[in-house]
Formats: C-alpha cells, structure tokens, sequence
C-alpha cells in the first residue's frame, strides 16, 4: 500500500511540474506573439501618422487643393426628427459646397418627410412659416424666397438630395439650416457657420 501511495503521490508531483512548466511555455510565446503583433500594430499607426503629417504639412503649402477635398458634407435625417448634427462648417476657400441630404428613416415624405434649409438666423422663423403655408407640392420652401441660401427638395425614408452654392452668400450675418416640414424645425435645426 505504502508503494502504491508512493507511485500516486510520484505521478501527482510529476504531474504538477509537468503543468507549471507546459503553462510558462504557453504563456511565454503568447507574449512573445503579443510582442510582434504589437510591434506591428504601432509600426504602421507610427507611419499612419507620419504619412499624415505629410498630406497636413502639403496642404498648408497647397492649401486650395487641400480645402477643395472638404467642399461638401453629408447631413442625415431620421424618422425621429433629427439632424445627426448641429453644425455644418463651410471653408471660405471653396467656390461651391455641396450638402447631401440622407432620410435614414423609413417613413414616407407625407408623413415624415425632411428637407434642409439654410437662411440667416433672423430669417428662420419667416422662412417655416413661408415654407409651412406653401406645401408639400412645393417641398415646404416658398417659390423664389430670397431668404434662402440653400434648400434641398423634400424626401422620404431611404431617399437623398443635394444643393450646392455659393459660400460667399455666408459672408454676412449667421445663418442656420433647418427642416421646414411642419412641426420639425422646433428639434431639427443648426447652425451654418464660414470657416477659414
């Protein structure tokens, strides 16, 4: 019995050392393939960011060709009566920018329908109440209102629209862009701001 209890308590102890000593070997590669894959991981960002101090460093040099890449912007609407932004900033540097209206939701125009409007802050109020009065048929935007710098037309879930103009009508003032179907423009507004 005593030699039976020896071989037992031999295989326990040569069991153990066996798994202290397979669980370094385990632990020590997995930190040796942490090591390179780390290493890696932080040489490309490390060139990332050098290759982007590059485009930064040229645009300052070329800074309309720089500025010309950010003459548009996408805004997106949803079935909750929101912008997915409050601010949309135009550079001074840009002869036309582009804004992309994106309905996220799924709702029809009739019922839950967006445009995107930018006037002058003073105008807002006028420009709603103008576009509310002129209907759906005439996407909530009173015909030749002179208020308005820029409108898309009125879309539905799924469906996008585009207007393009001229920065320089942003020279004066501060202007805001909204949603003028009715009962929107309370939660679905921003601001427009000319930056250099």
């Amino acid at each position: 019995m005593k030699t039976y209890l020896a071989l037992i308590s031999a295989a326990a102890i040569g069991l153990a050392a066996c798994g202290k000593t397979d669980k370094p070997a385990e632990t020590a590669p997995a930190a040796e393939a942490s090591a390179p894959a780390a290493a890696s991981e932080a040489a490309p960002a490390a060139g990332s960011d050098a290759s982007a101090a590059a485009p930064a460093a040229e645009g300052a040099s070329g800074a309309a060709s720089a500025d010309a890449g950010n003459c548009a912007t996408t805004v997106e609407a949803n079935d909750a009566m929101q912008f997915n932004t409050k601010d949309i900033k135009v550079s001074k540097a840009c002869k036309e920018f582009t804004v992309t209206l994106k309905h996220t939701g799924t709702q029809p125009k009739a019922g839950m329908g967006h445009n995107l409007v930018i006037a002058k802050a003073e105008d807002i109020e006028g420009v709603v109440a103008d576009g509310s009065s002129a209907g759906p048929d005439a996407d909530y935007v009173k015909a030749g209102d002179a208020r308005i710098v820029a409108a898309t037309k009125l879309i539905g879930g799924g469906e996008e629209a585009k207007v393009t103009f001229d920065p320089a009508k942003l020279a004066n003032g501060s202007f805001k862009f909204v949603c003028t179907f009715p009962g929107h423009a309370a939660l679905m507004n921003g601001t427009v701001t000319l930056a250099d």
